[in-house]
């Protein structure tokens, strides 16, 4: 856990914990580390329910940790059930709602039990299909999501071990028959074996080259590119032709994934390689991913696309008996909202509208369009990005840019 700080003080930590020997050791473990630090884990178990045991199982799993003094909780799943692409459709299921419960609860840091025959198995997948090196590295020790940080502390450690310390502790555990079908690659691997080895010290090297691209993005976005509070970003051309190609390339999609699309992984492949090759070469203003790239002045400036703008938001969406709360707009910004909003209002984009007095001068003329905007039907009641309003009756909004994707995180950690 020390190399996965820095933590608060008296830091709380959610655990997800299935009930299979790798998570409930996990716990065990993580709860002594948190009392010791002066605070606390939750445990949190999903019910994907795709099993009829598993409502049973979560309950089970929540009577020992509380004879052991552990807060637990159970999300459930009730949602359409998956019919392909089972395992896939189960862990998108699991880490939206552990991610939720994270954000709910303020708590900044999620635990994952995957441990050192996970990576290998992960390798070994990524391989036969045809990963390129960023997936050869494995799964990262830290993740950053804006909901919590997903930390994996056990990457080090085997699986033998974990059940040892299982065992040492006195604490039973549940069987889950997945790992057993063959039908799913995980399972046909720790059947049938592999070189575990290997796979870790290519991916340990893999790891570390990854590591240094990333701490050298980090550098160059800080030197190079300005973020501004409206949503786009100004790029110093010039500076990025200096850098080398694959800092060029990773800066870029970098910056796509913030500004244009929430997409996991941002754009890649032969598109990306040539927009970066247009930028440098100060060619004509481009598209990608949801963003226009053209000049401005002497930088070039990266903004989003109008029409790839995501649908309007009622601003009274999910707010009970009209609370108020936080409302998400194009995956890109949030908005205050108080209590008691007319529930006709939506959040949609500004468009061609010009508001007098509303200070878009300072505002880049292809980024206008694309600014949050309130509106009443047809009458724009607010620009939140500019603290403009329509009048004195109409509440003061604030919207702040917060993407899912930032530009630059902490570098993919090496174990």
């Amino acid at each position: 856990m020390d190399r996965l700080g820095p933590f608060e003080n008296r830091p709380a930590v959610a655990v997800a914990v299935s009930g299979g020997p790798d998570s409930l050791a996990l716990t065990l473990l993580a709860d002594a580390w948190a009392r010791r630090q002066g605070g606390c884990v939750v445990a949190l178990t999903v019910d994907h329910g795709l099993r009829a045991e598993a409502a049973a199982e979560a309950a089970t799993v929540g009577r020992w940790l509380a004879a052991r003094g552990i807060a637990h909780r159970i999300l459930s799943h009730t949602g359409p059930r998956p019919a392909t692409r089972i395992q896939e459709a189960a862990r998108r299921i699991r880490y939206g709602l552990l991610l939720d419960a994270c954000r709910g609860a303020g708590i900044l840091h999620l635990l994952l039990a995957h441990h050192r025959d996970d990576q290998a198995e992960t390798v070994a997948i990524r391989t036969g299909r045809g990963s390129g090196p960023d997936g050869l590295a494995g799964m990262a020790p830290v993740r950053e999501t804006p909901e919590a940080r997903l930390l994996r502390p056990l990457l080090g450690q085997s699986r033998r071990r974990l059940v040892a310390t299982l065992a040492a502790h006195g604490q039973p555990s549940i069987a889950d028959p997945s790992n057993l079908d063959r039908r799913y690659d995980r399972a046909r691997l720790r059947q049938d074996g592999l070189d575990a080895e290997t796979l870790l010290a290519a991916a340990a090297r893999a790891a570390a080259a990854r590591a240094g691209e990333e701490q050298a993005v980090a550098h160059a976005a800080a030197d190079l590119v300005w973020l501004a509070p409206e949503g786009y970003a100004l790029l110093d051309a010039a500076g990025l032709a200096r850098r080398p190609g694959a800092i060029r390339v990773r800066l870029l999609a970098g910056l796509l994934a913030a500004i244009g699309t929430a997409a996991p992984y941002g754009p890649r492949g032969a598109a990306l390689a040539r927009l970066a090759e247009q930028v440098v070469a100060g060619r004509s203003p481009r598209t990608l991913a949801g963003c226009h790239l053209l000049p401005w002045r002497d930088r070039v400036l990266v903004c989003r696309e109008a029409s790839a703008i995501g649908p309007d938001v009622p601003v009274a969406r999910d707010f009970a008996a009209g609370g108020g709360g936080i409302l998400c707009w194009d995956d890109r910004f949030t908005i205050a909202v108080p209590a008691r909003m007319p529930i006709s209002w939506r959040v949609a984009r500004l468009g061609g509208a010009r508001p007098a007095g509303a200070g878009l001068a300072a505002v880049p003329g292809p980024v206008r369009p694309t600014l949050p905007a309130v509106w009443n039907g047809g009458r724009l009641m607010a620009v939140p990005s500019v603290a403009w309003t329509a009048g004195p009756e109409v509440p003061q909004l604030h919207a702040v840019f917060r993407p899912l994707r930032a530009l630059a995180g902490g570098p993919f950690a090496v174990v």
